[in-house]
């Protein structure tokens, strides 16, 4: 199967309603496999407060403005939604793209963007009995006829959710750092685990706690992908200048060559031809999609380069 490429962005980080058109636009009119967008409601980069367009009304939008461009989030946190809602919410969008949506789903984690929103926080063992809790609401409505559920932190009584989706299933993804509590819960409810920020020395270990994961359910290995920040050049002056821009993006304090020593092993950073090479060498450890995470998002001309010498070259 040839490696599936999609670009992900930040979308808390100042993108506007005009700039999420012009990236959808240059994702499908360039072969992108999809379209990903965190699901944040603040700046996570250290910066005086920058806008941030709800996750699934923007896709909302993208779905009816696209035609064949896939889109989801990478991830939505259980901790900012009901998981009734939330299915909801996806299923909408799943009928306004005709079948395009795929939903990231993860614990949540940035405790400041909670309490400034006034979203409940509780410890990490907690967010993830809500996440499991989620998914499993999440699935069996967007499924089943009747749904009750009698969990911990979720009740549901005769539940008929209606309409379906369009997608029988609506592609579920679990993100995060393939631990083995996260590798259960994607071996029974995913259909992709999305691992954050790792290099290409990680992913075998990571493989194969997943492979295990799903031979204990009873299930077939579940693809694995990875999201990772990505900066690309024709030439090591146009890396270079798209690095300080990124670092720039991130925070001024930053020395850019310090902060790019510090990515080398768990970020795609290079000419078009060592961006293939590294996008080749984590398809060889098991990877079958990148989320190649865009943190500049107005340069689409990186877009494009991407669009043309990366993807056709690794597919």
């Amino acid at each position: 199967m040839a490696m599936r490429v999609a670009l992900m962005i930040e979308g808390q980080e100042d993108v506007t309603w005009d700039e999420w058109q012009a990236l959808a636009r240059a994702c499908e009119d360039g072969g992108y496999d999809a379209l990903f967008r965190s699901d944040h409601y603040m700046s996570l980069m250290g910066h005086p407060p920058r806008a941030a367009l709800d996750a699934w009304a923007t896709l909302s939008a993208l779905a009816a403005a696209t035609s064949t461009l896939r889109l989801g989030t990478l991830v939505s946190p259980a901790t900012f939604r009901h998981p009734s809602e939330l299915a909801k919410v996806v299923t909408t969008v799943d009928h306004v793209s005709a079948g395009r949506v795929e939903l990231g789903m993860g614990a949540g984690w940035n405790e400041r963007e909670h309490a400034a929103y006034g979203f409940p926080f509780p410890e990490l063992g907690e967010r993830f009995d809500r996440l499991e809790e989620q998914v499993e609401v999440v699935r069996r409505s967007m499924s089943e006829d009747v749904v009750d559920f009698a969990g911990e932190h979720y009740r549901l009584e005769s539940l008929e959710a209606r309409p379906r989706p369009v997608q029988t299933p609506v592609p579920l993804l679990i993100g995060g750092g393939l631990g083995s509590r996260s590798a259960r819960l994607a071996a029974r409810w995913a259909d992709e685990y999305n691992s954050i920020g790792a290099g290409v020395a990680e992913l075998p270990e990571r493989r194969a706690r997943l492979e295990h994961a799903c031979r204990d359910a009873g299930r077939d290995p579940i693809p694995l992908s990875i999201m990772t920040g990505t900066i690309v050049g024709r030439d090591r002056d146009e890396v270079a200048e798209r690095a300080r821009a990124v670092v720039g993006r991130i925070s001024a304090d930053l020395d850019v060559d310090e902060f790019l020593a510090s990515r080398r092993d768990s970020w795609i950073i290079g000419t078009v031809d060592e961006v293939v090479e590294r996008i080749r060498a984590y398809e060889a450890v098991g990877v079958s999609r990148v989320m190649l995470q865009h943190l500049d998002h107005r340069d689409l001309d990186a877009v494009g380069l991407i669009a043309h010498q990366v993807i056709p070259a690794v597919r």
